[in-house]
């Protein structure tokens, strides 16, 4: 993996001190799927001296340049999560915001079966299943540190 440095220079950003945290943030395995709100917090707990429209105008800057995707989750809020994933679509749950990432084929090769059946050559998508959790003891509810997962179908 090229080093935060690389990474910036790639897409034509100047290296400095905010984008490098923020960065490392999206790029720790317990921080996916954050909005601009809790990139600022983390900041906060790590003594960082970011100021939260900062978060939001680096955040921006990295959707433009591609190195993160921007999701518009049912809330009203954006959450961010690095792009150089592998494709994969959302279950999202409505009462405590948390999203598991999963891969399944034959959802993949559907969605490219109804392309077809149209006429049409699919060329990008996304998918988001939005439900509950349905256990209470799993649900996260008002938690700031909503869990992330991925599972394989």
């Amino acid at each position: 993996m090229p080093s935060t440095d690389a990474e910036l220079k790639k897409a034509g950003l100047k290296v400095t001190s905010p984008r490098i945290k923020i960065l490392d943030i999206l790029k720790n395995p317990n921080h996916q799927h954050v909005s601009a709100e809790e990139v600022y917090r983390i900041l906060l707990d790590q003594q960082d001296e970011v100021g939260l429209a900062t978060v939001y105008r680096v955040l921006n800057q990295f959707d433009d340049a591609g190195i993160v995707t921007r999701h518009h989750f049912e809330g009203g809020r954006s959450v961010f999560e690095l792009s150089e994933k592998e494709h994969h679509d959302h279950l999202v749950c409505l009462t405590c915001g948390r999203v598991i990432e999963f891969e399944d084929n034959v959802i993949e090769r559907r969605q490219l079966e109804v392309a077809e059946a149209n006429n049409i050559k699919l060329t990008n998508h996304s998918l988001y299943l939005y439900g509950e959790c349905k256990k209470p003891d799993t649900c996260e509810y008002n938690s700031a540190d909503a869990s992330h997962h991925r599972i394989e179908v």
